[in-house]
């Protein structure tokens, strides 16, 4: 009968590459989410994960939130409602044809 460390081979490479592929990733994104959030400043032009177009106006360290402002007023939102994706598109110059 066979050794004991062939017998766990497989499940340690299931999980090895569970992590380098699913979990490392995951944790990577909500640090560089963390940061962003962290420097958010007023006057920034944003867009909240759930599609609201707005600009920061006001924000407020105790409680992590900020105060937007939309064409239908103003608004306060959680920092970490923000998309951190959709902001840095709205940053970057329109792309050429």
């Amino acid at each position: 009968m066979g050794g004991g460390l062939e017998q766990f081979l497989p499940l340690i490479l299931i999980f090895a590459v569970a992590y380098f592929f699913m979990i490392r990733p995951q944790i990577k994104r909500q640090k560089d989410e963390k940061k962003f959030a962290a420097a958010l400043k007023k006057g920034d032009r944003i867009i909240t994960k759930s599609g609201l177009y707005g600009k920061v106006v006001d924000l407020n360290d105790k409680d992590n939130s900020c105060v937007i402002e939309t064409m239908a007023g103003r608004l306060k939102f959680d920092r970490s409602a923000i998309s951190m994706e959709m902001s840095k598109k709205l940053a970057s110059p329109p792309a050429k044809k």
